[in-house]
């Protein structure tokens, strides 16, 4: 069965960490990511952990998230005070800077106004050496400009630190408190008011990496080369002599995943990839020749083509078009997974974003980890142990790892492609002809991109094939044919994305392309649309 143990007790990392206690912050995984950037592997913990259960994970130091909530609220989360005394490095950030501050005497109160956006920090001198140079402020601000922006989000403030026992180390205009550093040699506690983990705040950065350098003497050894061997090594010992299964579709998660374990099991892995007739153009093609013939995987393609295609007929609706294209993977993924014996686990592209969107190790209220979607559900179904080797790692990550173990760009840098393909692609009823149409102008529309230098630059592109006709001219006739969206979006998280400001001149090469070069298509129109309020996808 699926392993739902929390991240903080299931981690098999063995360099140093810094957990990070979440109490609900929106930027919580960028706290951790900004640790990782800096070398040193974090993880997201439930406040709930008890001080012993932090020791026992030997950290190098601690980080205490922001959050929605007021420390005075009767039932604003909090921590084991205990956590305090363990001696460790301690970094609190804005609603875990004013909880110590709390939890150690300090008064709060909230402010007439919430204070929110951008800052200008001041940077409190210890001496009277240059203040330009800033070389006396506290370690936390090293070699960070005396004023400086900062993002604010809080509505709390600190208005007495008596009794807590801590200076303050930095203010801005309206917030008095704005970093402060406790005095008490049993508590190495420094706190911000501000986040230093968005890019709003220029210096956050050097910020965290004096935290980790300047303060819990990191040595930096979380490197994606270090990880892929530790993770070979434990692949070996879980699997023995026995088989995995991995569903592969050809997106960055599960090549990675495949890859990973090629190189820790090499023939016991078998990999099935599933052609149900809605992928792109050359999809199967660039699977195969990468896994087949580059990885020498044991490759089973399994085209079951006719048969999505059957479930299609007559349905317009994109939840209906969803459900029956999961229901119909499923039968054919257990169809073929039936047919390889001795198979006893099934690898999954979990990754660490999923583990913490599920509420694995927050408060208690876990839930089960988001399955993969071409696989939901097939794990209790067969009886399959899982593998999730990615289950630690942020998207970048993931990137980063492919390049390691030895995967072409192609793969790597691959843009998200939706499970159910093209058919959410094509709007309204999927029929043959318009999955012709649709991937001929997408290949159209991605060599152009990748021509202009603008694929690394953009995070998802593809054309959507709409469900109208329009009246057109092409030479001395008039036409009325079929209408292509291009859809471009700029993200960082997939969850808020911009369009894409693709240059006109690309623009008018993708459209004369596909116009001339589609039969059947008349006109090309560009969605300048930013989610929300629209999604990326348009079914």
């Amino acid at each position: 069965m699926a392993d739902h143990t929390p991240p903080h007790k299931k981690s098999h990392i063995e360099h140093e960490v810094v957990p990070v206690l979440d109490f609900g912050s929106q930027t919580a995984q960028l706290i951790c990511r900004r640790v990782r950037d800096a070398g040193v592997f974090s993880v997201l913990v439930a406040p709930s952990i008890t001080a012993e259960e932090l020791k026992a994970m030997n950290p190098k130091g601690i980080i205490l998230s922001g959050g929605p909530s007021s420390v005075t609220d009767d039932n604003a989360p909090t921590m084991d005070p205990a956590i305090l005394e363990l001696g460790i490095p301690i970094l609190g950030i804005c609603y875990g800077m004013q909880l110590t501050c709390h939890l150690l005497g300090a008064s709060l109160h909230k402010a007439p106004h919430r204070e929110y956006g951008r800052a200008q920090l001041t940077i409190a001198s210890n001496g009277d050496s240059n203040s330009d140079s800033n070389s006396d402020s506290d370690p936390i601000f090293h070699a960070i400009p005396e004023h400086t922006q900062v993002w604010m989000s809080h509505g709390d403030q600190i208005s007495d630190l008596n009794k807590a026992h801590m200076t303050p180390i930095a203010s801005t205009d309206t917030c008095p408190y704005a970093a402060v550093r406790s005095d008490d040699p049993n508590h190495n506690f420094v706190g911000v008011q501000f986040h230093p983990e968005v890019t709003h705040t220029p210096h956050g950065v050097d910020i965290f990496r004096n935290f980790l350098y300047e303060t819990c003497d990191c040595a930096g050894t979380w490197k994606m080369s270090a990880y892929a061997e530790e993770e070979i090594i434990r692949v070996r010992k879980l699997v023995g002599d026995r088989k995995v299964l991995c569903g592969l579709s050809g997106g960055v998660d599960s090549s990675v995943v495949a890859a990973l374990l090629h190189k820790a099991i090499g023939d016991q892995l078998v990999c099935v990839f599933v052609d149900n007739g809605l992928l792109r153009n050359k999809e199967r093609d660039l699977v195969e020749h990468t896994f087949k013939d580059h990885f020498k995987i044991d490759l089973r393609v399994v085209d079951a083509s006719k048969e999505f295609l059957a479930d299609l007929v007559g349905v317009e609706d994109p939840q209906v078009k969803r459900t029956r294209i999961g229901h119909r993977f499923i039968e054919v993924f257990k169809e073929a997974a039936n047919d390889i014996d001795g198979a006893d686990f099934l690898a999954q592209g979990t990754l660490y974003p999923d583990v913490i969107e599920s509420g694995h190790g927050h408060a208690g209220n876990s839930a089960n980890i988001k399955l993969h979607h071409n696989v939901g559900g097939l794990p209790e179904e067969l009886g399959f142990d899982l593998i999730e080797p990615l289950r630690e790692l942020f998207k970048d990550e993931v990137r980063a790892l492919g390049t390691v173990l030895g995967l072409p760009d192609s793969i790597v840098w691959r843009h998200p492609f939706p499970g159910p393909g093209m058919a959410v692609r094509v709007l309204g009823e999927v029929t043959p002809d318009k999955l012709v149409i649709v991937r001929n102008a997408d290949e159209i529309l991605l060599e152009e991109i990748v021509a202009a230098g603008l694929y690394r630059k953009t995070s998802q592109v593809f054309a959507v094939l709409l469900p109208v006709h329009s009246v057109g001219v092409m030479g001395d006739g008039r036409t009325y044919e079929r209408v292509i969206a291009i859809r471009a979006v700029e993200t960082q998280d997939f969850m808020t994305a911009d369009w894409a400001r693709i240059p006109f001149d690309v623009l008018a090469r993708i459209s004369t392309r596909i116009i001339n070069e589609v039969p059947g298509v008349n006109r090309v129109v560009y969605d300048i649309s930013s989610k929300p309020p629209a999604t990326i996808e348009w079914e």
